[in-house]
């Protein structure tokens, strides 16, 4: 009962208070966040399963060699895995790519369809991109489609009213995400894993994520594998209590973050996006060119310079965050329900749930 009231300052839990402070403060006082790229303290070094993943399947995902990869672990968090950038060059602006231009096509769902007729979200890339090419030459070119993204679902869609997955609300889930998907896994321990929802945050510099666990998945036994392009953010990973402070992290363009185990069902948020830590316009492992010989089977594909520059504009001042989940178990079905209609509503302000974008905005709309 004391420690529990040590952690809370005018009613407001420990969570929360650190989330409001990182939320609020300027971006020179940052001293209390982990940075994976200049590790120490509590962080250690955490093994991966070499061996299962060839070499040419992680070229094939665009990765480098597992072998080549550096992993860590958090004490006090057994289960997380932090990978910093393990992206070939290049490979990174495929993923941004499927983000922006394919990812939020039909069948797929989107925050835009809450709010507006289905003829009008078709297209949002062609709908955008004369807009995102002029980004930065007019200073009152008004927001374009893409940049009203919030989130994108794949595979079985995430109902925002019920909380819950449903058999009935499932598109095909995209195969080269499950291709990388399921070679990341394979790489923390995890052979086997299913892709078979995604969430995709579309994050700007106003934009925050509300505390929240990721617990609406029927198979809680496997990960959560996080995938971070663009700006940068500060994440915050908690306990199973909101009255246990969080600790603070960076994730820069290219890091993984895997959450399996006892830190599967923790609370985490993002209070802060943060411009690159380099002061550049992107960072610079975005400013690297593809190879031009692809291996065999590799489910990587040349971007054209045109749409590049798209993205590029549209990342300025942006983050997209990929969250890949299996939802059941080998043999798994869903639980009978009835009264669902599987699409759900735009998620309240005061929900927390990872996907709902909180306070992305002060209005909480998509204009």
């Amino acid at each position: 009962m004391a420690a529990g009231a040590l952690t809370r300052e005018g009613g407001e839990d420990a969570f929360r208070r650190l989330f409001r402070f990182y939320r609020q403060r300027d971006a020179s006082d940052l001293r209390g966040v982990l940075d994976f790229s200049a590790p120490g303290g509590q962080v250690f070094r955490s093994q991966l399963s070499v061996s299962s993943v060839s070499d040419q399947d992680a070229y094939r995902a665009g990765l480098q060699p597992v072998s080549q990869w550096k992993a860590y672990g958090l004490s006090g968090y057994p289960g997380f895995i932090f990978i910093p950038n393990p992206f070939l060059p290049g490979c990174q602006r495929h993923w941004v790519k499927q983000c922006l231009k394919l990812y939020p096509e039909k069948p797929n769902v989107c925050n835009l369809d809450l709010h507006m007729a289905p003829e009008k979200t078709t297209d949002l890339w062609g709908q955008s991109k004369e807009q995102l090419r002029r980004k930065g030459s007019s200073k009152r070119e008004p927001r374009s489609l893409l940049e009203k993204l919030r989130w994108v679902t794949l595979g079985y869609h995430y109902n925002w009213d019920t909380k819950k997955y449903s058999a009935n609300h499932h598109t095909p889930f995209p195969s080269d995400l499950a291709f990388l998907s399921e070679q990341v896994a394979a790489a923390c321990g995890f052979r086997g894993f299913q892709a078979q929802a995604g969430i995709l945050n579309y994050y700007h510099f106003d934009s925050s994520l509300g505390i929240h666990v990721d617990e609406s998945e029927l198979d809680h036994s496997r990960p959560l594998l996080s995938f971070s392009f663009g700006q940068s953010s500060i994440f915050l990973l908690g306990g199973l209590k909101r009255e246990e402070a969080p600790t603070a992290m960076f994730m820069h363009s290219g890091d993984i973050m895997v959450m399996s185990g006892f830190s599967r069902l923790l609370y985490h948020a993002v209070p802060r996006v943060l411009p690159n830590p380099e002061g550049t316009a992107l960072p610079s492992c975005l400013d690297q060119p593809l190879a031009s010989d692809l291996p065999l089977g590799s489910v990587i594909e040349h971007s054209s310079e045109e749409d590049w520059q798209v993205c590029a504009n549209y990342l300025q001042s942006s983050r997209i965050n990929m969250t890949i989940r299996q939802v059941l178990a080998e043999g798994q079905k869903f639980p009978e329900e009835s009264g669902t209609n599987g699409k759900g509503q735009a998620p309240s302000e005061d929900s927390y749930h990872e996907n709902s974008k909180v306070k992305r905005h002060k209005s909480n709309t998509v204009s």
